[in-house]
């Protein structure tokens, strides 16, 4: 007996010991033995690792989003349908509280700046993966930008697109800050797309973070910058944040479809990119020039260093 256990002991438990130590700390493990006399034990018992590398997520395939995963043409044409629709129905509802006057004008300019480009970048998972898809996901805000031309020129009139979308109600504003706004989003979405970071943080930097910016400003910005009197600390502080925290919740968002695997380096880049475009659009030079202009070429210079 004793020349029997010595072996045993001796070889079989600290290898035991070993493979229960990477048990204990990858959960992706799965134990399996079989033992069919004692003396085999030592040579049947196995731990068997299922992926350990996997990532914390499992992301849904990306045509598991899609209307028609078997018709990827059919599928993107009605996703342009449907994220068109939802755009304008989101902009008929600021359209009409602007004509109601729910709320102050600029408010109300500032809630189509925040929510529209937003409520669009949710609709991206309904199309194909490659450059189709981006290509007709940008058909939407493309259709954006010849609004904002002829209403902006005075060849069609549109009052409550102006009220909606304009400072004083003149409606050549709309060659400014909104012709940006919706050349912005048409560019990020034809050429970054929703696989890159890039057009992330564009989005989000421009919308949710100059939008509450103004909104945070106006209402608390008592305090000003001692190199901009027309900017004050709480809108810069408000716009890092809500632009960072916008980027990291689709930097999930997208990830959950697969299409942007997260992690600290990609956070700490939103970062990077949120401070950068908050710091440029308190400088002297975003009033002189248009906000929505200089902080989109912010968020992608320095995300195209960062990413």
């Amino acid at each position: 007996m004793a020349s029997t256990a010595v072996p045993f002991y001796s070889s079989t438990i600290p290898k035991l010991t070993s493979k229960l130590n990477n048990l204990i700390f990858d959960p992706h493990v799965s134990l399996s033995f079989t033992a069919t006399s004692s003396n085999e034990f030592g040579n049947r018992f196995s731990l068997q690792s299922t992926n350990s590398r996997k990532p914390r997520r499992n992301p849904t395939p990306p045509a598991a989003s899609m209307i028609f995963p078997q018709n990827p043409v059919l599928s993107d044409v009605c996703a342009t349908v449907i994220s068109g629709f939802v755009a304008l129905s989101v902009l008929r509802v600021w359209q009409e509280t602007a004509k109601r006057r729910l709320c102050d004008q600029k408010l109300n300019r500032k809630l189509v700046h925040i929510s529209i480009g937003l409520v669009f970048m949710l609709c991206w998972p309904l199309f194909s993966s490659g450059y189709r898809g981006a290509i007709l996901a940008a058909i939407t805000p493309g259709v954006n930008i010849i609004r904002m031309l002829l209403i902006g020129s005075g060849l069609w009139k549109d009052e409550a697109t102006v009220k909606s979308m304009s400072r004083y109600g003149d409606y050549r504003e709309l060659l400014k800050g909104p012709l940006y706004y919706a050349t912005t989003i048409t560019l990020a979405c034809a050429l970054y797309w929703r696989t890159s970071p890039i057009a992330v943080a564009a989005i989000c930097n421009l919308c949710a973070g100059d939008g509450i910016a103004d909104v945070v400003g106006r209402r608390f910005g008592r305090q000003k910058l001692p190199y901009n009197s027309n900017k004050s600390i709480a809108g810069s502080v408000a716009m890092a944040t809500a632009g960072f925290l916008a980027s990291v919740g689709f930097m999930y968002y997208f990830a959950y479809f697969g299409y942007i695997q997260e992690s600290w380096e990609i956070v700490l880049g939103f970062l990077v990119v949120s401070l950068a475009s908050a710091l440029v659009e308190s400088l002297p030079i975003s009033t002189e020039l248009d906000d929505n202009l200089t902080v989109t070429l912010t968020s992608i210079l320095v995300g195209s260093l960062v990413f």
